[in-house]
């Protein structure tokens, strides 16, 4: 899948967290990426991301930092939320 393609679905994502509880906002995220995202496309988006991730905005790219360090063993487990969607 390509980068532009990944960036507009992780945005997507952010955007739909954006009108939930702002501290749910990048575990939200990140919560939904970790459950639906193939792990190719994960590995991808950090590829990008390690590139400079243009036109990921911040809380996406907050997430995204997140599992990535989690992914690396660097970084704590991503909290769960109270949406039920996650």
């Amino acid at each position: 899948m390509s980068p532009d393609r990944l960036v507009y679905m992780a945005n997507q994502i952010g955007k739909f967290f954006e009108v939930q509880r702002s501290d749910e906002t990048v575990p939200g995220i990140a919560n939904h990426i970790k459950k639906f995202w193939d792990p190719r496309m994960r590995k991808a988006i950090f590829a990008y991301l390690d590139e400079g991730g243009d036109g990921l905005d911040p809380p996406v790219r907050e997430a995204l930092e997140q599992l990535k360090a989690e992914a690396q063993g660097r970084g704590r487990p991503t909290p769960e939320t109270s949406f039920q969607g996650t």
